[in-house]
């Protein structure tokens, strides 16, 4: 009997894998599994120690913007707060003023119905005892309607400008929340920044952080460096103001008797004396806060923020500037860095975010970032890039 079986197809057959392109697949995925099987995180996916060090600072500096705006939102919300609370106390006078003009125009109503007002001109002559009855209670009738129109004639006044109070009291209020709104996202970004930061740094390793310890004071190395090239420009010329006065000085007392001897000294113009003299108070405020904490904004007397310890400082020497960086770059006249003098407010960076007094030599005293203390440093401590203006704000 003939087999009903067909006969098989001859052709290459390898490993059970039926046809070339099958194998081709099979082949191609052993291939990705091995790939993916030796994909696992190396010490090349770790990011470098400078990546780490340029993150962690970016991280302080977004804190420390945040930490301005915190500053601009506490301050708006204060002032709004008293706003607030003057309006409704405000309100409440005026509220009372209100009752008490209610109260008068009852009494106006009352006596007229004793002395029968609205009663007809005839009834009222008919029941009056005597003609003089009569003329009496016009004359009265007259006088209280009168009053009684200024009286009334007051109390829609009053009522329209309690009104409007109450309306201004009411779009205060919103403003207040929408303040303390803004109060508490500004905290939260200033936390969660700092939070990234410290996470970052707590992921070093004993001999990394050493490094990057090396790594800043390489940094202040040429920072102090910058420091003594900007403290030589300023000497040479100091010293080239002071020839060139001595110059005029001496011309100008061509002529004159050398005995005199009264012009041995050059006096600075009253304007820059004065202005040294509260700078002077300034600095030693400042000087005193030396190793007191950074605390995002704080004003005071225990720890400072940057802008808190600036604004302290100029206080003490009688002058008022505003609490925040932003607000404090404006309250002043602008300077080139080389004719920056003691007292002169140092910013930085493009938004503004911080800030420090100058105190000659190319260095300032200033409260730094979360975890460091008040301390001197030179103004180039970030680079000079990062100077963004020197104001002098006296």
């Amino acid at each position: 009997m003939a087999s009903h079986r067909k006969s098989r197809t001859p052709g290459t057959r390898v490993a059970g894998i039926r046809t070339p392109a099958l194998a081709t697949a099979a082949l191609t995925s052993v291939a990705l599994l091995s790939q993916t099987a030796n994909a696992v995180p190396t010490d090349d996916d770790k990011p470098s120690l400078e990546e780490v060090e340029k993150k962690v600072g970016d991280l302080y500096r977004q804190a420390e913007s945040a930490t301005e705006k915190y500053n601009a939102a506490k301050e708006k919300t204060t002032k709004q707060r008293k706003r607030v609370d003057t309006l409704l106390d405000d309100v409440a006078k005026r509220a009372q003023k209100l009752n008490d003009a209610r109260a008068e125009l009852g009494s106006y109503a009352a006596a007229q119905y004793r002395t029968g007002a609205g009663v007809p001109d005839t009834a009222t002559f008919l029941l009056a005892d005597t003609p003089q009855d009569i003329f009496d209670q016009s004359q009265l009738m007259d006088r209280m309607t009168g009053r009684q129109k200024v009286m009334v004639d007051d109390y829609v006044a009053q009522q329209s400008e309690t009104m409007k109070k109450r309306k201004e009291a009411t779009e205060s209020l919103q403003t207040l929340t929408e303040s303390q709104d803004d109060l508490k996202t500004a905290k939260a970004t200033v936390q969660k920044k700092l939070t990234d930061a410290r996470e970052l740094m707590s992921k070093l390793t004993a001999e990394e952080k050493a490094r990057l310890a090396a790594i800043e004071e390489r940094k202040q190395e040429e920072a102090a460096r910058q420091a003594a090239e900007l403290a030589r420009q300023q000497a040479e010329q100091e010293k080239a103001r002071e020839e060139a006065a001595a110059a005029q000085q001496d011309s100008g007392s061509t002529g004159t008797s050398g005995s005199s001897g009264s012009s041995g000294s050059t006096t600075p113009p009253s304007s820059d004396s004065s202005y040294a003299t509260k700078a002077e108070k300034a600095l030693a405020f400042a000087r005193a806060q030396i190793g007191k904490p950074y605390v995002w904004g704080a004003t005071g007397p225990g720890s400072y923020d940057c802008s808190g310890l600036t604004q302290a400082a100029w206080k003490a020497a009688g002058v008022t500037i505003p609490r925040t960086t932003y607000d404090q770059v404006d309250a002043g006249t602008t300077v080139s860095v080389s004719q920056a003098q003691p007292g002169d407010l140092v910013f930085f960076y493009d938004d503004i975010t911080h800030v420090g007094i100058y105190i000659g030599n190319g260095n300032m005293i200033h409260a730094p970032k979360p975890g460091t203390y008040v301390r001197e440093e030179s103004i180039f401590y970030d680079g000079e890039s990062s100077i963004h203006s020197v104001v002098r704000p006296a």
